[in-house]
């Protein structure tokens, strides 16, 4: 028996901005994304009734986002702030309000600008533009732990004790999500990439180099969900929104061993799988968070497309990169193509869902993509696909 919301709203529209060293206000790009998104839609404003919202981590947006639109007749609008998973979430509670008649059509945006003209990009989340912490925290900078970078490095040299995992592993995620950004042109860093050259690239924190680490980017990106039915008459071939879940916990380690070794996605990819009445055997393609080149190597092994401890080995032969078994990443990746937190994997799979990636086009029939946020504490799963639930 079909769940009911099983392919119960679709994806309308995408709206993307340039990406990467565009020195606009996050407000300013943000605008934009919406526009053009409704323009894609084939709607007119007027027929734009919900509007979610998410920034970064320079909060350079809020709920006056509505006024710079010019909405005047909403009936849903918040802000939400579920870091790397707030993409995912924001696609889910507007999934089921267009289901249930509380909207007709919601855009998600999520928008940020983090790079500043003259300022190196390592110095674009430091300072007081950074979420604030606790007195507690503030003991993590005695020892170097400044930022996300040391503490996931650390989980990665965490995995490589406990399971074998090694260098040549992480690289080649690197290295095949390279060989995708090459057949995509709106992605940053397109030049290709081998082992050897990911392996002299500089060291950030051991045992990530340069390219085990996301890019910074400034642009924003907004995807506009309604219901299955409206999608079918859209400027656009819907993509339907087959399956969605959430996992979160808060653990720092203390009462959950190697925490960041084994994360909640598990739970939100089972029970998203479940509601898109479809198996793991049946996913065509990976769309999944890659803050770091550990994270999609966690986030497969979280999802049950291997073991536990098994990743290292299960991403060696690259079956991630063109022409392999699974594609994942097939726009670039956070890694490669742009950082726009959890709306990275999702603007790839509209478009591959779309069946309009060109050259890097790949199996479409069912596209499983993550959101991921703090140290793997919050998690958002979302399945998409072309085709409504049978």
């Amino acid at each position: 028996m079909n769940h009911p919301m099983n392919g119960a709203g679709a994806v309308s529209g995408l709206g993307m901005t340039e990406m990467g060293r565009v020195y606009r206000s996050a407000i300013d790009l943000a605008s934009e994304a919406v526009y053009l998104a409704i323009d894609d839609a084939g709607i007119d404003k007027s027929e734009l009734d919900g509007l979610l919202i998410n920034t970064g981590i320079t909060r350079g947006l809020d709920l006056h986002l509505h006024v710079a639109l010019g909405l005047q007749e909403l009936n849903l609008l918040t802000f939400m702030q579920g870091y790397g998973s707030s993409a995912g979430q924001m696609i889910q509670y507007a999934a089921m309000a267009v289901a249930n008649g509380l909207a007709k059509n919601v855009a998600c945006v999520f928008a940020d600008a983090p790079l500043v003209d003259g300022q190196r990009t390592g110095a674009s989340y430091s300072g007081g533009r950074r979420f604030g912490g606790d007195a507690l925290s503030s003991l993590h900078g005695l020892y170097g732990f400044t930022g996300a970078i040391p503490m996931f490095a650390m989980a990665a040299q965490r995995h490589m004790d406990l399971f074998g995992t090694t260098r040549d592993q992480l690289g080649q995620i690197a290295v095949s999500q390279r060989a995708w950004a090459g057949l995509n042109e709106r992605a940053t860093k397109r030049e290709p990439i081998t082992l050897s050259e990911y392996h002299d690239s500089p060291w950030v924190v051991e045992p990530f180099h340069v390219l085990d680490c996301c890019l910074v980017s400034n642009g924003a990106i907004c995807v506009i969900v309604t219901s299955a039915e409206q999608a079918r008459d859209g400027r656009q071939p819907p993509v339907y929104i087959r399956g969605f879940a959430q996992g979160h916990r808060h653990d720092t380690g203390q009462t959950v061993p190697d925490s960041a070794i084994r994360g909640p996605g598990s739970r939100s990819a089972s029970r998203a799988l479940a509601m898109a009445n479809a198996s793991l055997g049946e996913v065509t393609q990976c769309q999944l968070y890659d803050c770091y080149t550990y994270t999609v190597l966690v986030t497969l092994e979280d999802y049950g497309f291997c073991e536990k401890g098994e990743g290292g080995a299960f991403v060696e032969d690259g079956r991630l990169g063109p022409g392999g078994a699974l594609p994942t990443n097939t726009g670039g990746g956070e890694l490669s193509s742009y950082y726009m937190w959890g709306m990275t994997p999702i603007s790839e799979a509209v478009i591959q869902g779309r069946g309009q990636a060109g050259e890097r086009q790949s199996s479409n029939d069912l596209i499983i993509c993550s959101g991921n946020g703090g140290m793997l504490n919050y998690h958002s799963t979302v399945v998409l696909s072309p085709e409504t639930a049978s």
